[in-house]
């Protein structure tokens, strides 16, 4: 006999008793980007490697050790896509939609990454991200920080914090980085083997080290911040005033630096204490650079990405929404009954916009059947034997209460069902 398969380390099944929390949130953002003017996207799980190295950066981790990449029989090397910027950019300049800029884009779907698994961080996860393409200003920035805002309150998330910083443009970047390298040179000796492998190739990604030692190093390391030009800090001030305007509450934080290459000015994550060291739900910023570096002209952008896997891990503990059980469990016994019963279910469905119906498939004593429809979690039970059969009604037992079973004509049914407390209002 062979051995049972289990899924890839790393990669999850979504089982349905999680299924409410995914659609909540789905719904959720799904509704609040229609009403900020943004067109949902979908693009391809796979693409050319050399589009997340170009755009990505080729010393990030994420290109470095982290996609999963493979050559196809025609000797393209392609790679599972980590991350949706890079793909998004692609499409837009691919299919000519930049020049109807501003164009603000969203997207939902599977990103992989071949990381150490652990809890709030899989190699399959899932990411919503929102894009603007064509707006130069610090508006757009702020814009999406307050969308953000809204979706976490209409979730009922609640102790999500936000901390932004400028990485100024790449020039200004570039010196920094000459400057940050010469200090931690002076210090490899307390550099772990991360940070000494990031040193020569991507210093800034030492400042987001979770090493105590390493941050005790950075406590007079150079700072960014005095490497801005004025442009940059008009831009970084501009910003911070449009979130305060807004009530958005954030705090600068000047080691924070994002993963990858294509960031410019300002930057952001949302980050709770909830979820232990993998805190970062949401994370983002402007990207002026990205859509030269895919070939296009230069194009203004900026945009986010949120996870879903860590945004229902919170939602679980601080707000979960009621799951979409059924309203009623239809249980059947005796001669014909099924295919009466199945009948009076699907005619039910069609006439009571909204009812939730299960029926019981399988057969079965009444006790087994009821038994199923406890588990259910329906708040009725609607029983079809041969004698309700016979008489052209049906009886209804309460579930979740101790209201006394009901006996129901079936050409009352409709009107009973829609009357119910709990059913459909």
């Amino acid at each position: 006999m062979s051995s049972t398969l289990n899924s890839i380390r790393g990669m999850h099944d979504v089982l349905p008793s999680d299924m409410h929390l995914w659609h909540k949130l789905e719904k959720t953002v799904r509704d609040i980007m229609a009403g900020y003017g943004f067109s949902e996207i979908r693009i391809p799980i796979l693409e050319k490697t050399e589009l997340f190295a170009r755009g990505i950066g080729d010393a990030t981790d994420v290109v470095e050790k982290e996609m999963y990449t493979f050559q196809d029989r025609n000797g393209d090397q392609l790679s599972l896509r980590p991350e949706g910027t890079a793909g998004v950019v692609r499409a837009v300049l691919q299919n000519g939609l930049l020049y109807a800029s501003p164009i603000r884009l969203w997207y939902i779907g599977p990103k992989f990454r071949r990381e150490r698994p652990q809890k709030g961080r899989t190699r399959q996860f899932h990411q919503v991200g929102a894009e603007i393409f064509g707006a130069p200003g610090p508006d757009a920035d702020a814009e999406l920080l307050v969308m953000c805002q809204r979706i976490w309150r209409e979730l009922g998330l609640q102790d999500i914090r936000l901390e932004v910083n400028s990485l100024g443009t790449s020039a200004e970047r570039g010196l920094y980085r000459d400057s940050l390298h010469n200090y931690l040179s002076g210090h490899r000796n307390d550099l772990d083997e991360d940070s000494l492998r990031r040193l020569e190739r991507n210093p800034l990604r030492i400042l987001d080290s979770k090493n105590p030692a390493v941050q005790a190093v950075l406590t007079d390391a150079p700072l960014l911040s005095d490497f801005l030009g004025e442009d940059s800090r008009r831009q970084f001030s501009g910003f911070r005033h449009l979130l305060d305007g807004f009530g958005v509450e954030h705090t600068v934080n000047p080691k924070l630096v994002r993963g990858l290459d294509y960031y410019s000015h300002s930057v952001f994550e949302w980050i709770t204490d909830g979820l232990g060291a993998q805190g970062t739900v949401c994370a983002g910023g402007r990207y002026d650079g990205l859509v030269e570096i895919q070939g296009g002209k230069p194009w203004p952008g900026v945009g986010f990405a949120m996870g879903q896997e860590r945004l229902v891990e919170l939602m679980r503990t601080q707000a979960e929404p009621e799951r979409s059980t059924p309203h009623v469990y239809l249980v059947m016994s005796g001669d014909g009954t099924t295919s009466g019963g199945l009948k009076l279910a699907e005619t039910l469905r069609e006439n009571v916009a909204g009812l939730r119906v299960q029926s019981n498939l399988g057969g079965g004593s009444f006790k087994s059947q009821f038994k199923r429809a406890d588990r259910s979690g329906a708040l009725l039970a609607m029983v079809m034997g041969e004698d309700e059969l016979n008489q052209g009604r049906v009886t209804i037992k309460h579930l979740r209460s101790d209201l006394q079973q009901e006996s129901i004509a079936l050409e009352d049914l409709e009107i009973w069902f829609r009357n119910y407390p709990g059913v459909l209002n």
